[in-house]
């Protein structure tokens, strides 16, 4: 064999970078694929917010309100912020908008609700928003927690507990 000839011959090097690149595509593809039937990467765009809620009670004659004010942290979408209470409860943007009629009264009050009175949908909340949950009753030792949901609903968090003073 010519020494001319064997620099010259490259048949051997083309079969072996075709392996490595159908490797590098299977292994690529297996991960790609992967990643989707698994949904690793639907939760990554979920995260919770981080949000501060200070809670103000007034104990009124008439009835106890409390008062929910966006302190500190994120901005957060009205349409997945919701207030539950150990009882059930009104909430509005203005303390003279609360209904003290049972039928707008529930344990699970979302921040929007239609009509006048409440954040609207498509709304942020911020710091410096404030939130009144009442209804014309005793609100004494009753807890409220501020829940944030996932847009999908599969994801909720609590962002704020506070339990009313027994006065």
């Amino acid at each position: 064999m010519e020494i001319k000839q064997l620099f010259t011959d490259d048949s051997a090097v083309s079969p072996v970078i075709g392996v490595i690149l159908m490797v590098a595509i299977t292994v690529i593809l297996a991960a790609v694929i992967g990643t989707f039937v698994l949904n690793l990467g639907g939760s990554v765009s979920q995260t919770t917010p981080q949000a501060s809620f200070g809670f103000d009670f007034d104990d009124d004659a008439s009835g106890d309100n409390v008062t929910i004010t966006h302190e500190t942290g994120d901005t957060i979408e009205t349409d997945r912020l919701a207030l539950k209470s150990s009882v059930a409860v009104d909430v509005a943007t203005s303390l003279s908008s609360v209904s003290n009629t049972g039928s707008d009264q529930t344990t699970n009050e979302a921040f929007t609700e239609p009509g006048s009175g409440s954040f609207q949908s498509g709304e942020t909340v911020g710091a410096g928003d404030t939130l009144y949950a009442g209804g014309g009753m005793d609100l004494n030792g009753e807890d409220f927690r501020v829940v944030w949901n996932s847009q999908t609903g599969e994801n909720s968090a609590t962002l704020s507990e506070y339990t009313a003073p027994n006065n």
